[in-house]
């Protein structure tokens, strides 16, 4: 049977609709684990990226901070803090913000670098103070290469959450590392198949965000 005739299998069978293994609640699982750690890597990140890219300082620091990070191996991550801190949500949650920092970091940082000085210099010039600068200038934009941060550490997360399921978690990676226990690959093609529709539903909401967030003047400029 070939890819396709897994994946049909799949969703085909009617069980797969309902109950605590149906496609929903593994949907479900998935998006929770997954905006929890891209909030989290938001909260790090953000703030760190967008004062270090207003200042200009500290950029040395974060691209040293950001090849270590990703040199990281998620699963090798979980595998060590499973066994240090035993099951739980913070073992999962450790990988997927470690994966999800550096791009949100680094674009940050170079966004708000790559502001037109003289804009900067133009709302000082106003009388504008350094905080309102950040915000009312530097900020919008630096927004669309933030957001495409954002969006990348969002689609990492989203196709890495599935580890969660080697520590007996939930979320669509049950399906894969069922499958593979089972030999039964439908639930394999099924898994893999809704962890990259997921990821591609990733893509389009940013896609929108950056449509309403985005000032039209922003948008035309690039």
């Amino acid at each position: 049977m070939n890819l396709f005739g897994f994946a049909q299998q799949f969703f085909d069978d009617p069980t797969r609709w309902s109950g605590p293994d149906g496609i929903p609640t593994r949907l479900a699982e998935h998006v929770e684990y997954s905006l929890l750690a891209l909030a989290i890597a938001m909260l790090i990140a953000l703030p760190i990226g967008l004062i270090t890219g207003h200042t200009g300082r500290g950029g040395n620091a974060l691209a040293a901070l950001a090849t270590a990070a990703r040199a990281l191996p998620s699963f090798g991550l979980l595998v060590l803090l499973t066994i240090l801190m035993g099951l739980g949500l913070t073992p999962v949650m450790v990988p997927l913000v470690a994966l999800a920092v550096p791009p949100i970091l680094v674009t940050t940082y170079e966004a708000m670098r790559g502001v037109d000085p003289s804009l900067v210099d133009a709302a000082k010039g106003m009388g504008m103070p350094r905080s309102r600068v950040l915000w009312q200038v530097e900020l919008p934009v630096a927004l669309p290469l933030i957001l495409s941060g954002i969006r990348s550490a969002a689609i990492q997360i989203v196709s890495t959450a599935t580890i969660a399921a080697y520590v007996s978690f939930g979320g669509l990676g049950r399906y894969i590392v069922d499958g593979l226990a089972q030999l039964r690959y439908e639930k394999v093609v099924g898994g893999a198949a809704l962890v990259a529709a997921l990821a591609l539903v990733t893509l389009g909401v940013f896609w929108a965000l950056g449509r309403v967030l985005v000032s039209p003047g922003v948008r035309r400029s690039r």
